[in-house]
């Protein structure tokens, strides 16, 4: 493997290629799997999109659109291969990078790394680009900006100018979608007495219908078909784990979203909840579901299971999953199956998920009631 390397690296330095003679080495990185199948067509194909001229950058970024992670950190490799000649050469297609990034057809990978390209040759037009990135459809390409607001409210808390540092503040809040800098601005924006309303930046569904506990006795809760999943009558009582079990209305208190079984149901072990509420969309769209738990659970909209994972208290945290879905105009039911397994460490008691939906670059979808 290290001779493959040394050999991939070494052809950087011969002659090359004009522009528009990559599509064929560009299609067969593409088709490289990860159980290893292409590899060695791979390695020739990539030791051809190296000798490429500069002007061909934007036609190997735009290879990366749609492909696979392996294929991607091939087409990336190269990327930095040629940019580095560039850079030396001073012949870095700017202009078409810049034509690249600006089209959000493109994949949100291939535009960071256009944009990083930009900067690495020309930092001030990079600078003057940063605006313009603050309602990118890429979450990656809005933290620079989002950062720039940040440092801008904190110069103008320099100077003793509150009103400007809340502006800034504010509309990096706006723009934000990770949850590190909505982290950051949030408190900036509390200690300067201003409300921020986090459930309805992240669009969490925080008021649910709740029914618990049902058995998940040697964990076989999970794939048991239990009333809920069969019908939803609000007003049903049914046999539970030990006793009759009914929906219960829970609205969290967790400006994350939180919707924890513990506590109206109590800390139980080797169960089963369930938690259902009604989103109502404005109209037929598509959008993503995305849920953090470490219980086992399972996912359904309109009555179509969406995904789910068998797994037990392996860390939560925001938006670990992201299931794309189709809402309707109208009304929306999502159900959430959560399952709670028997150990009982302290680090296991949690019985919870969060839940939000949005579109696909994580802007909140409110609903219309």
């Amino acid at each position: 493997m290290k001779s493959t390397f040394v050999c991939l690296f070494a052809v950087a330095v011969l002659p090359l290629y004009a522009a528009g003679e990559l599509s064929k080495p560009i299609e067969a990185l593409r088709s490289v799997q990860k159980e290893g199948e292409g590899n060695e067509t791979a390695a020739k194909a990539w030791q051809e999109i190296v000798k490429a001229d500069a002007s061909n950058l934007p036609e190997v970024l735009k290879g990366m659109n749609g492909a696979n992670p392996l294929a991607e950190n091939w087409l990336r490799a190269a990327v930095g291969v040629i940019a580095d000649e560039a850079l030396k050469a001073k012949t870095m297609p700017v202009e078409a990078l810049v034509a690249f990034l600006k089209d959000t057809k493109n994949s949100s990978g291939p535009r960071v790394v256009a944009f990083d390209l930009i900067h690495r040759a020309d930092e001030k037009l990079a600078e003057e680009l940063t605006p313009t990135l603050l309602e990118d459809p890429s979450s990656d390409l809005r933290r620079h900006p989002v950062a720039k607001l940040i440092a801008a409210g904190d110069a103008a808390l320099d100077k003793k100018d509150k009103d400007a540092a809340m502006v800034a503040f504010g509309k990096g809040l706006v723009a934000a979608r990770d949850e590190d800098q909505i982290k950051t601005l949030t408190k900036k924006l509390r200690d300067l007495g201003q409300k921020v309303d986090l459930p309805k930046h992240f669009g969490f569904l925080m008021s649910w219908k709740l029914i618990a506990p049902f058995s998940n006795a040697d964990r076989g809760g999970f794939d048991k078909v239990y009333p809920p999943e069969k019908e939803l009558h609000f007003d049903a009582i049914y046999e539970g784990k030990s006793k009759k079990v009914e929906w219960v209305d829970f609205t969290s208190a967790d400006e994350y979203g939180k919707i924890d079984f513990n506590k109206p149901f109590g800390m139980e072990k080797s169960v089963v909840g369930y938690a259902a509420t009604d989103f109502f969309s404005e109209e037929d769209r598509q959008a993503e579901i995305r849920i953090g738990c470490k219980n086992g659970w399972k996912v359904w909209l309109n009555g179509e299971l969406l995904f789910a994972r068998d797994e037990y208290h392996r860390g939560a945290k925001l938006d670990q999953y992201k299931l794309p879905c189709q809402l309707k105009k109208g009304k929306n039911t999502i159900l959430v199956k959560c399952c709670q397994n028997e150990q009982t460490e302290q680090w296991t008691v949690e019985w919870e998920f969060q839940l939000r939906v949005c579109d696909a670059t994580g802007t909140a979808i409110l609903a219309a009631k």
